[in-house]
């Protein structure tokens, strides 16, 4: 595997991962009333952009890390408005 794609797909990794606590956070905590609705639909909306970028340059990392990445963002936003 060539050095830039994993350089790729290690910052894929590291950025997707960093939601993961705050996606528990919210679960364990039955609460989003600090996170911002706009944050996370500028957020979501900046990364659907970033994966359909992805797709049409064909780069597997900015897919992959997006796609996760959007996934994540999402769940928080369903628990905001679950929770509030």
């Amino acid at each position: 595997m060539d050095h830039v794609v994993l350089i790729g797909y290690l910052a894929a990794t590291l950025t997707t991962v960093a939601f993961l606590p705050q996606l528990i956070k919210v679960w364990k905590n039955r609460s989003a009333k600090d996170i911002s609705y706009a944050m996370l639909l500028i957020f979501s909306f900046g990364v659907l952009c970033w994966l359909i970028y992805g797709f049409l340059i064909g780069s597997l990392p900015i897919i992959f890390a997006n796609s996760l990445t959007l996934v994540l963002n999402l769940l928080i936003l369903v628990l905001k408005i679950k929770f509030g």
